[in-house]
C-alpha cells in the first residue's frame, strides 16, 4: 500500500482539518483586527485635531448653539472641499479608500504640522513613507560608540522607549531604569509609576508630554500589534497623568531639547538631549545627554569619581 506523503496524512486528518480551520479563522481575526484598530485610532485623531481649532482661526463666525469645542464636521469638509458625509464616515472609522490629495486637503484645514501630517498618512493606511526593515539586533559597534562618549550620558532606545543599551555615566545617573528586569526596562514605564520623590524629570510638565507624543507618533506604526497595544493599556491602568496625555492624540518626533534631571547625590544636571537615529534595528536611536553649563559638567565629573561616596557641599 503507498503511503501517502506526511503533509497529505495531516490534511486528510479531521482532526487535522478542524485545527486548520481554527488557524485560518484566528489568522483572519488578526489580519481585520488591525485595519479596524487603524481606523479607531484615525477617528480618535481627526477628531481631536478638529476640535483644537477654533472657527476664528480659519476665519467663521462663532455661531450659537456650538456644542463642539472647536470646528463642526462640516465646517471641515467645507474647508477641506470635501463632502460632508464622506468626511463624517472618516471620522467615524468607516472603511473607506482615502486618497493623497483629500488627506492633503484634510491636513491643511487642520494646520497638521508635518509629524502630525506623516501620522495622519500612517493611520490612512497611505504609503507616503517607507516602512523600514532589517534585524533586530544592536550592531556590535553600538555600544563602543556609547563607550567613546563617556563621559557624556548616552543610551539606545526604541520607539516605545524601551531601553537597549547605556555606558557607564548613563547607569550611574539613572540607576533606577537600567537594573531594571527586561520587562520594565522603559523609561516612560519608570518615570509614570515610579515614586514622586525619586524621578528624576525636573522640567516635567515640558518633556513628558513630548515623550508621549513621541510614543504616540511610533504607535501608528504598529496599530493591532498586541506588544504596543497591551503597553499602552498597562500604562494607561497604572498611571492616570499617562492616560491624560496619550488622550490628546498629540504627535512628535525625538528632537534635541533641554533636559533637566535631578539626581540624588550629584544634584541638579541640565543637558541638552540629541537624538540620532541608528541603522538598526528599525526604529531605534541613540539618545546623548550633553551638559548644558559647567556646573553640570562638574556635578558629571564628581558623579563618574565618587560613585558612592556622599556629595560634598560645593557640589549642592
Amino acid at each position: 500500500m503507498t503511503v501517502p506523503p506526511p503533509d497529505l496524512r495531516i490534511a486528510s486528518s479531521p482532526q487535522a482539518g478542524r485545527r486548520t480551520a481554527r488557524q485560518s479563522a484566528a489568522t483572519a481575526s488578526r489580519i481585520e483586527t488591525r485595519p479596524r484598530a487603524r481606523r479607531t485610532e484615525l477617528a480618535a485623531f481627526l477628531r481631536s485635531r478638529r476640535e483644537r481649532i477654533t472657527p476664528a482661526d480659519v476665519g467663521l463666525p462663532p455661531g450659537l448653539r456650538r456644542r463642539t469645542p472647536g470646528l463642526r464636521r462640516e465646517e471641515v469638509a467645507q474647508l477641506a472641499g470635501v463632502g460632508v458625509t464622506w468626511y463624517t464616515w472618516l471620522e467615524q472609522g468607516r472603511p473607506i479608500n482615502v486618497s493623497v490629495q483629500v488627506l492633503d486637503a484634510i491636513s491643511r484645514t487642520l494646520g497638521l504640522d508635518p509629524v502630525e501630517h506623516e501620522h495622519l498618512y500612517r493611520l490612512a493606511d497611505v504609503p507616503e513613507l517607507t516602512e523600514t526593515g532589517g534585524c533586530r539586533s544592536l550592531e556590535p559597534e553600538t555600544q563602543l560608540i556609547l563607550d567613546q562618549l563617556d563621559p557624556i550620558p548616552a543610551a539606545v532606545y526604541n520607539a516605545r522607549y524601551d531601553l537597549l543599551a547605556w555606558n557607564d555615566t548613563f547607569e550611574w545617573m539613572f540607576p533606577n531604569l537600567t537594573t531594571q528586569p527586561l520587562v520594565t526596562r522603559n523609561a516612560l514605564w519608570q518615570l509614570f509609576t515610579g515614586r514622586d520623590c525619586c524621578n528624576p524629570v525636573v522640567n516635567w510638565e515640558e518633556e513628558m508630554p513630548q515623550m508621549v507624543a513621541t510614543l504616540r507618533a511610533g504607535f501608528g506604526r504598529h496599530l493591532g500589534e498586541p506588544a504596543w497595544t497591551d503597553f499602552v493599556r498597562r500604562l494607561s491602568a497604572a498611571s492616570p497623568e499617562f492616560a491624560r496625555m496619550w488622550a490628546t492624540h498629540d504627535v512628535a518626533r525625538p528632537g534635541n531639547r533641554m533636559k533637566i534631571f535631578r539626581h540624588s547625590a550629584a544634584g541638579l544636571i541640565r543637558t541638552v538631549s540629541t537624538s540620532m537615529t541608528l541603522a538598526a534595528p528599525p526604529e531605534t536611536r541613540m539618545a546623548v545627554y550633553t551638559p548644558a553649563d559647567d556646573e553640570s559638567r562638574e556635578r558629571i565629573a564628581w558623579l563618574r569619581a565618587n560613585r558612592e561616596a556622599p556629595v560634598p557641599d560645593h557640589v549642592h
